[in-house]
């Protein structure tokens, strides 16, 4: 039997781990040194901005699509094996337009997606005004609304993943951290492949490896001839609540514009976020919270009605930016035959965790 050992209980992993248990023939171990969704996941606010994407082919589009297809029967895959709610927002997304940008691109990305066989519209300022009232700024000249985007509550679904994998069989093994990959060289070769991992706990013996540790990839491939290079990028986001809800309590999508999501939670409450804060010159990773509050009054000044919220919960996350290649990474680690890199997807972990997990399944079981 062929032992897969994971590393990283983010979404990433919980969606690798699910996605393998599916394979009949397979030991699989999942590994994390917190609980899952503990990093980066636990703080994103799960808008999945396919559809509405300005990637339209290549790579960026084509891990965009598969994750789009495969969420439409892993959702409900999981909530009927794990007896477990996974909190979707189906109502879409609309993107605000303002008055300064032109309206040319955006015909021509309707035409693509039809082709494509997806759905957006054009809302000018009436039909925005009559679907959502609460919008009100003199800027915004209307929206481009995509029905069949989604938002998931990311928390949940590496929950629902996690128990799903194990239900399959998946041994998860969370509180412990994997110290250093033990490795051979294979004869008359530089090729080398890891046959065990050391644990704070124990050693386990593996036949392949998949690295999905986000921020923690990077001291994983110290070893290789090209280790990662992987830097965190801060995200601060808040919860708030109405005493009464904002809009059209029928028509609840997530807003987005400038780059400020207002996710509808339900019970007049909302996400908003996120900030985008690099580290300093010394790479230190410190929160602004003025930087917070310029994008709750960005929020506000698109829905003035959120001015009256009462702010419940503020968080932050550190998003795994790679350097000198994009995001996402995954491919085969340099020098090693049998370990896979699944990581680095910086903002878009929750978006294309499905299609990534997939790409994992088929590299060894195509």
């Amino acid at each position: 039997m062929i032992h897969i050992a994971i590393i990283g209980a983010g979404v990433i992993g919980a969606a690798i781990a699910y996605e393998l248990s599916l394979v009949k023939g397979l030991r699989i171990t999942l590994i994390d040194k917190q609980i899952p969704a503990s990093g980066s996941t636990g703080a994103a606010l799960g808008v999945l901005m396919g559809i509405i994407s300005r990637k339209t082919k290549g790579r960026g589009w084509k891990l965009r699509q598969t994750s789009l297809e495969r969420y439409k029967t892993l959702i409900p895959e999981l909530e009927i094996l794990t007896k477990q709610s996974i909190p979707v927002n189906h109502q879409g997304i609309l993107m605000l337009r303002f008055a300064e940008e032109p309206i040319g691109e955006w015909e021509n990305l309707i035409e693509i997606r039809q082709s494509q066989g997806y759905d957006l519209e054009i809302w000018d300022q009436e039909t925005l005004k009559r679907k959502c009232p609460q919008i009100d700024n003199h800027r915004i000249i209307g929206g481009i609304y995509s029905p069949q985007d989604l938002q998931v509550n990311p928390q949940k679904l590496t929950e629902a993943l996690v128990k799903g994998a194990s239900i399959n069989g998946v041994d998860c093994k969370f509180g412990i951290e994997v110290k250093n990959i033990i490795y051979d060289t294979l004869k008359d070769s530089n090729i080398r492949q890891c046959y065990e991992i050391q644990t704070t706990e124990d050693n386990l013996r593996i036949d392949e490896l998949v690295i999905a540790a986000g921020l923690g990839s990077t001291p994983l491939t110290i070893t290789s001839s090209q280790p990662l290079d992987i830097r965190p990028v801060l995200g601060q986001a808040l919860q708030i609540k109405l005493n009464k809800l904002s809009g059209n309590k029928n028509f609840q999508p997530v807003i987005t514009g400038n780059d400020v999501h207002i996710v509808p939670l339900g019970n007049g409450e909302y996400w908003i976020g996120a900030t985008v804060e690099f580290p300093d010159r010394m790479g230190e990773m410190i929160s602004h919270p003025e930087l917070l509050e310029k994008v709750k009054q960005q929020a506000i000044s698109f829905c003035p009605t959120l001015q009256d919220a009462k702010v419940i919960k503020t968080w932050f996350g550190k998003r795994p930016r790679p350097q000198g290649e994009p995001a996402p990474i995954i491919r085969r680690l340099p020098q090693y035959n049998n370990v896979l890199l699944a990581t680095g997807h910086y903002r878009n972990g929750v978006l294309l965790a499905p299609a990534t997990a997939l790409a994992i399944r088929e590299y060894w079981f195509s």
